[in-house]
């Protein structure tokens, strides 16, 4: 074998796993800057909330349509389409006036992200055949997710502190110039030589009610948990989500298969997913108030006391991959559960004064880990219970289980925190004079705890300073309160999910598992390489 075709696999390997970062970089960095927005334009907690979902929402929506695209069309063009339009999203994003124009450049950002995410992974998996090397390559792709998560954070508060928060739009233009320029001359196209028609109805329904359950979850704590307008979007997310399934059952060609969720090693792994990105996001958008709203810290400051959450996972997803093919998929998803469980039952047990090294830290480590050690195994089971020429749609479907998984953690794990605040807050903004604090800044507060910020440095030198520092701790302690709950709630989820699975899923590979398998894939032509 020639030595250029011996690395241009890896070289491709290192585009796509740069192509990935990207996505996943942008959100990693908005986070961060949430807080800035919130101060610099006035948004509400539901509105920073939407910042987050807005991206994620078109992003889970459309992944398993731009995964058909790919598996027709060609998936190094829709990747690279999608590469382009982040860029240009990106400076749109740059140059907006509101919390408004974010969130609308945020859903365009995720319809373009979502054509690169699966697309990543479906190249991957065509360009390493063999099973040992494709292992590998996915567990590149998955301790890839925690170099972003690491570099995020510290590159979003990096950018901070000496630019504006419009800069963490400004940083993916660059990148994804690059990146189109080295997929077109690294990556190699391929696709499938058979496909049906798109699933127009089946995708218009997906992204319907998904979008209408995380709409009612984020704005249930201001309409209120039992009220009309939540009650209604219930109802109608119920609805949309029932006519999706029974229009993917009917489809000769749907934009889900549903007969992969009759496979216990693809539906399991991909429960065990939606659980993990559930925790995992859910977890970034609490502690980002946490470091920021409550202990106060700099974005670079946050940005530096997160690199373990994140180095943890780095490392030990590729080394999960290893103990799953050693010791079987099941034994590692379960373990890494239980550890996440633990890392989140740790976080809420954290207080006002709580120092770093302490249990902030050993929740975020334990955090990382358990991500890390469900995400890689659970992956690549899912993976490799596809298809070779349904790389894109299989693709498709485990990135759409991290992302619905990841806009429902922030949808209710800050929906808690939101009602907890509402309760203990409200009353006494309400109390305060207009003296201290007017109506526009009574509103800011009722919204947000990141009003702190500024409030304190409008009364520095107002004679009602201790009072301000008396609501500044009330407003700290409620945030604690809400994340506090949060946090019980998400253990008992992934507590759960982790009995499922052990019950449920096998615990050694069947003999004649890889057969079964290899034999669906026979059945297909074989996928088209060039």
């Amino acid at each position: 074998m020639e030595a250029g075709s011996r690395t241009r696999p890896v070289l491709a390997l290192i585009v796509l796993c740069l192509a990935e970062m990207l996505v996943l970089l942008d959100n990693t960095i908005v986070n961060v800057a949430l807080p800035s927005m919130s101060t610099a334009l006035h948004g509400s907690f539901s509105g920073l909330q939407w910042i987050v979902d807005a991206y994620v929402l078109t992003f889970a929506g459309l992944l398993l349509a731009f995964g058909h695209l790919g598996d027709r069309y060609g998936r190094r063009k829709v990747m690279i389409i999608g590469l382009a339009g982040v860029g240009v999203m990106s400076v749109a994003g740059a140059l907006a006036g509101g919390i408004g124009e974010i969130i609308a450049v945020r859903a365009g950002m995720g319809v373009f992200a979502a054509a690169v995410f699966p697309a990543t992974l479906a190249l991957i998996t065509t360009l390493f055949r063999d099973p040992r090397a494709r292992a590998g390559a996915v567990a590149a792709w998955t301790a890839m997710a925690g170099f972003a998560i690491a570099i995020g954070p510290t590159a979003g508060g990096w950018l901070l502190e000496h630019f504006s928060w419009r800069s963490v739009f400004w940083i993916n233009v660059p990148l994804a110039i690059v990146l189109v320029v080295a997929a077109l001359v690294l990556v190699p196209e391929s696709r499938a030589p058979q496909t049906g028609p798109l699933d127009v109805p089946g995708i218009v329904l997906s992204l319907s009610g998904v979008t209408a359950l995380v709409w009612a979850i984020i704005e249930a704590p201001q309409n209120g948990w039992v009220s009309q307008p939540t009650l209604l979007g219930y109802a109608l997310a119920v609805l949309l989500l029932a006519a999706f399934v029974l229009r993917e059952l009917r489809a000769p060609h749907p934009v889900l298969n549903l007969r992969l969720f009759t496979i216990r090693r693809f539906s399991l792994p991909a429960l065990s997913i939606t659980v993990a990105y559930f925790s995992m996001f859910g977890f970034l958008f609490l502690i980002t108030q946490y470091f920021q709203g409550v202990r106060e810290y700099t974005p670079l400051e946050f940005g530096v006391r997160s690199l373990p959450f994140a180095i943890a996972i780095g490392l030990a997803a590729p080394v999960a991959v290893l103990l799953a093919q050693r010791f079987g998929t099941t034994a590692v998803i379960v373990s890494g559960l239980l550890v996440l469980a633990l890392g989140m039952y740790i976080a809420g047990q954290v207080t006002v004064d709580s120092p770093y090294v302490g249990v902030v830290l050993v929740s975020m480590i334990l955090m990382g880990l358990g991500l890390a050690i469900v995400q890689g195994p659970a992956t690549e089971a899912i993976m490799s219970a596809v298809p070779e020429d349904e790389v894109g749609a299989g693709a498709g479907v485990n990135d759409t289980t991290r992302e619905v998984g990841g806009a429902l953690g922030v949808a209710v794990l800050g929906s808690i925190v939101a009602a907890t605040y509402k309760v203990q807050i409200w009353p006494i903004v309400d109390t305060i004079p207009d003296s201290i604090a007017g109506p526009d800044q009574k509103e800011f507060m009722r919204e947000t705890a990141m009003s702190i910020i500024g409030l304190r440095e409008q009364q520095q030198t107002s004679p009602f300073a201790a009072r301000i520092e008396q609501i500044i701790d009330q407003m700290k302690i409620a945030v604690l309160d809400g994340f506090h709950t949060a946090t019980f709630v998400t253990v008992g989820a992934v507590l759960v999910v982790a009995l499922v699975v052990a019950v449920a899923l096998p615990w050694r590979r069947s003999a004649n598992q890889q057969s079964v398998l290899l034999g669906w894939a026979e059945k297909k032509e074989p996928v088209e390489v060039s």
